[in-house]
């Protein structure tokens, strides 16, 4: 099925295309490609930037509330018309605020017909299949939205930080995404996907936080120390990755997420120009019904 967001149409749209890594593969391309696209640099995207602000704070705040009641309604509406399912992908650094755009854009809607999954280190039971086997068990069904907290994208940038697959063996699995996400597509899931981008600044900050606070003392891992020494090598595997998976069928956008109203106002933004798009209904009750009535 076709994006439900069309650059040529959608003025929004024309807004996120700065925040994308480029042009996005053409549909008719063959399955692989005969060399790999250049990567995406993530310096040439300011985490700190606000394109989606209104102003001040307190305005994009308030912009988010009333964003977050009226995708509850739509959500009601997706959730009735079961002709869609709708994956979102959230990916990015540790502290990018995943769990922190879960609650803010998604945690207003109906628990019917909203999932969120955490991806961590896959299980024993996991790694004796492939890797995307555990992924495909959590796609969407009809009328359901979907939301990914890291997600497939994990394989191709743990695995490459730390040297644990080859080169070859690095762009057969950037493939097997773009088709794995293409055969979703085509069966009826709008697969769409964020990258939260902070800076090594903010993240240092957040950490701290992390440290300075009792109360989320839980959410600190010594691990989140030792991945930050890794900071440039996974910036280089996020711009390989966002260049070779970006297409029309699964586009990516870069929120910059230095401020997280702003990270929560894009977002919502954007998947409420999806969701009116849709041209959502509810289905039609038995005709009969217009002639009862209830004693």
């Amino acid at each position: 099925m076709p994006f439900p967001l069309d650059s040529s149409q959608s003025s929004l749209w024309q807004r996120c295309l700065p925040w994308q890594p480029g042009p996005a593969e053409p549909a008719t391309q063959g399955r692989r490609s005969k060399a790999p696209p250049t990567a995406v640099s993530l310096e040439d995207f300011d985490p700190g930037a606000k394109p989606f602000s209104l102003g001040s704070k307190s305005e994009d705040k308030a912009a988010v509330d009333a964003l977050a009641a009226e995708l509850d309604t739509l959500q009601n509406l997706f959730y009735a018309d079961k002709r869609h399912k709708l994956l979102v992908v959230l990916q990015g650094t540790d502290t990018s605020g995943k769990d922190g755009t879960i609650r803010g854009v998604f945690g207003h809607m109906s628990a019917l017909g909203v999932h969120a999954v955490g991806w961590k280190a896959p299980t024993e039971a996991e790694r004796a299949h492939d890797y995307l086997w555990r992924i495909h068990q959590q796609v969407p069904q009809a009328g359901d939205i979907t939301v990914f907290n890291r997600s497939h994208y994990e394989d191709v940038l743990v695995p490459v930080v730390n040297g644990w697959i080859t080169p070859a063996q690095h762009q057969q699995r950037l493939a097997h995404i773009n088709d794995f996400e293409r055969m979703l597509s085509e069966t009826g899931t709008i697969v769409l996907k964020f990258l939260l981008h902070i800076g090594f600044d903010e993240q240092r900050e957040r950490l701290q936080e992390r440290l300075d606070d009792p109360t989320k003392h839980w959410k600190f891992s010594m691990g989140d120390i030792e991945v930050r020494k890794q900071w440039a090598q996974y910036q280089d595997a996020y711009g390989t990755l966002l260049a070779a998976t970006h297409t029309p069928w699964a586009p990516w956008t870069i929120v910059p997420s230095n401020s997280k109203t702003h990270r929560n106002l894009m977002i919502a933004t954007v998947l409420r120009e999806l969701l009116h798009n849709l041209d959502l209904r509810y289905p039609a009750g038995d005709p009969a019904l217009a002639r009862f009535t209830v004693e």
